[in-house]
């Protein structure tokens, strides 16, 4: 039964925090997909006037109504000593897989050609979901505690064979879709969470040293369009191949220190910027609030992850801390990659911007991995009458 009395330990400062994203994430996606006559010299109430009798669009709609369902989720989570995941941790292994193999039932799967060629989603009738994004979590919960049990003791290479073969399934069926940026969000929480179990420094180099020997290996196995992003990435000067980072950074570069104003953007309207209330919903933030609204989103991550090492730290037992260290390698790597593709400084790899860009699937995701921070932090402290 769950005991009231543990209400008072919820940080409701980092609670704060993401709601202050996603108000801003819910705005700027508005101003996203919605069309707005620029042509005239109109104020910020005069645009908004005019999104309200045409009509706000889905986007924001869905995404409020995620918000809303994460919210209710992450009141069942709290219901949970999180020790109750650790405990079926087989379990969520097998029904995440499971996630991963749904979108090759047929009648379910959603048809790869209307998701950009990347078999990860299904259909549920009043919304799609990419699988992936709730495997994460079963993934991080399952693999924590496989991990706890060899916390300490992953001091040699046969050491790492086991959690090497946990976690190979999921980034194997997940290049299969292909979906190599979540491919690379798993193999980044996997390495969170051993580095924090104590994996050998020297393991680390000398893995690193070999995996970046082994790209060009890599690199001829990937797919047409993956082999593109990457010829992008490292050719910066192409416009051929960099037109939507070229189109970001234009964006982002025309709002200046103080943006253009809310509803006020120009190159995120029409074709100009692809994806813009998704993969570059930081373009459109920067447009329209220049470079103070960036940094004050920058700010907000800065304290959002901040907050949960803290938690992490205070985690009272080995599964909590792990638990913790895992979403907060996923969030940190979402919002560097993310932020990082639109200013041309990492490949485009289709990651979100967690809690601002769209997506309904990959909010309820978000929600339900603070849920299970805000879990392990509630349950540090002792109690007290």
């Amino acid at each position: 039964m769950f005991d009231k009395r543990l209400i008072k330990n919820i940080d409701f400062g980092l609670i704060g925090v993401v709601v202050v994203i996603f108000l801003i994430g819910v705005i700027i996606i508005t101003s996203a997909t919605n069309v707005i006559d620029l042509s005239k010299d109109m104020t910020f109430k005069d645009n908004l006037e005019e999104i309200m009798n045409n009509g706000i669009k889905r986007q924001p709609k869905i995404q409020v109504i995620a918000f809303i369902i994460g919210i209710l989720a992450i009141v069942g989570i709290l219901c949970i000593d999180y020790n109750s995941f650790g405990d079926a941790y087989k379990t969520l292994y097998i029904i995440s897989i499971i996630l991963l193999l749904l979108v090759y039932v047929p009648g379910l799967a959603v048809d790869p050609r209307l998701r950009g060629g990347a078999r990860s989603w299904i259909n549920l009738g009043i919304m799609d979901l990419q699988t992936s994004e709730i495997a994460k979590l079963g993934f991080i919960l399952a693999y924590a505690k496989y991990v706890e049990k060899r916390y300490n003791k992953l001091d040699k290479i046969k050491d790492l064979i086991g959690p090497a073969l946990f976690v190979a399934p999921f980034i194997l069926l997940l290049l299969k879709q292909p979906d190599l940026g979540s491919a690379l969000v798993f193999a980044i929480i996997a390495f969170g969470m051993l580095f924090m179990a104590g994996i050998n420094i020297k393991i680390v180099f000398y893995g690193g040293l070999i995996g970046i020997s082994s790209m060009p290996l890599v690199y001829r196995f990937l797919k047409p369009h993956q082999k593109k992003r990457i010829d992008a990435f490292l050719n910066p000067s192409d416009t051929s191949l960099n037109w939507h980072v070229d189109k970001s950074k234009t964006a982002i570069g025309s709002g200046m220190v103080y943006g253009k104003g809310l509803f006020k953007g120009t190159f995120h309207r029409g074709d100009f910027l692809p994806v813009q209330e998704t993969d570059f919903i930081y373009a459109v933030l920067g447009e329209e609030l220049g470079l103070i609204g960036c940094s004050i989103v920058l700010l907000l991550y800065f304290l959002f992850l901040y907050k949960m090492i803290k938690i992490a730290k205070n985690a009272k037992d080995i599964y909590g801390l792990l638990v913790v260290t895992g979403i907060t390698f996923m969030f940190a790597f979402q919002i560097i990659e993310n932020i990082g593709m639109t200013v041309g400084i990492m490949p485009v790899t289709g990651v979100t911007l967690p809690f601002l860009s769209y997506g309904g699937s990959s909010l309820i995701t978000s929600m339900i991995a603070l849920g299970l921070v805000l879990n392990v932090s509630m349950r540090n402290k002792k109690i007290r009458f």
